[in-house]
């Protein structure tokens, strides 16, 4: 099943610091950005924190923020509109998606007090770099855009209709997660008091979760609390048992894995089909 074509021209681009966003699916925070956001195409978006840098629109380039000139990662995602908006792209479709540079990995991991090379021996989990553009694949439970690899999104809405045809809801929890949407995952679990050791049971260190890739997907069904190993007794899961690896998914991380990760029914990959 294809896409509508609204969904193939909706893409994320990528750069290893900032996320170009198509302006009509983020949410205006105050006065000052619903009228940057009013006349653009597309918006900067810091991956750090989510900040708005600039706004793309017909008359050029609206900075949002001071000094948008020394901004981190800002001359990879100018490079990376001006090849949007060439006549060529624009016209044609989009190329396969190459894999972005890994930045500041090290330096992530040791913030974390993680050290690389242990972790991936231990774990055996390959590093995962991050897509240079994603495509748009709905929204998720919370109506938060979804993003994934241009197969594995039209294989979860293929998917999810016919599921849907047979009286079985899926709904997305998460997609696409940026190295840096990662940290802050750790970030936040350790500001409620969790230790790292904890959480690495839960989530994939930054750099080596298989949502940096874009063809992960952690699957619910309504009614049910997301990401928890209850999701195991519904109807939902017995039908992704069923069906799913007929759609290119595989479930990742079952009972007992060799990546020590805890059993998560919800999580599962698009591997092509």
């Amino acid at each position: 099943m294809h896409l509508p074509p609204v969904r193939l021209r909706t893409r994320l681009l990528n750069t290893p610091e900032i996320e170009l966003w198509p302006c009509a699916l983020l949410r205006a925070r105050g006065n000052a950005d619903a009228r940057a956001l009013a006349r653009a195409r597309l918006v900067l978006r810091r991956k750090r924190d989510g900040r708005y840098l600039a706004a793309a629109r017909d008359d050029g380039l609206l900075a949002l923020v001071p000094r948008l000139a020394r901004e981190p990662g800002i001359d990879a995602a100018l490079d990376a509109l001006d090849a949007h908006q060439a006549p060529s792209v624009r016209r044609g479709p989009p190329p396969p998606p190459a894999e972005l540079p890994v930045l500041r990995l090290h330096e992530r991991l040791q913030a974390l007090g993680i050290d690389a090379q242990t972790y991936a021996a231990r774990t055996a989990l390959p590093r995962v770099a991050e897509p240079d553009w994603l495509a748009f694949a709905g929204f998720d439970r919370w109506r938060r855009p979804l993003w994934l690899t241009l197969g594995a999104s039209r294989a979860w809405e293929a998917m999810r209709r016919a599921a849907g045809g047979e009286g079985v809801a899926l709904d997305a929890i998460s997609g696409y997660r940026s190295h840096d949407y990662q940290l802050g995952i750790f970030e936040r679990k350790i500001a409620r008091g969790q230790c790292v050791p904890d959480i690495l049971q839960v989530n994939a260190a930054p750099g080596y979760s298989e949502h940096h890739g874009g063809d992960a997907l952690d699957i619910g069904t309504p009614g049910e609390p997301p990401a928890e190993e209850s999701f195991e007794r519904t109807a939902a899961f017995a039908w992704l048992q069923a069906h799913a690896g007929g759609h290119g998914f595989a479930l990742s991380y079952p009972r007992d894995n060799a990546h020590g990760i805890v059993y998560e029914p919800w999580h599962w990959r698009y591997r092509g089909g």
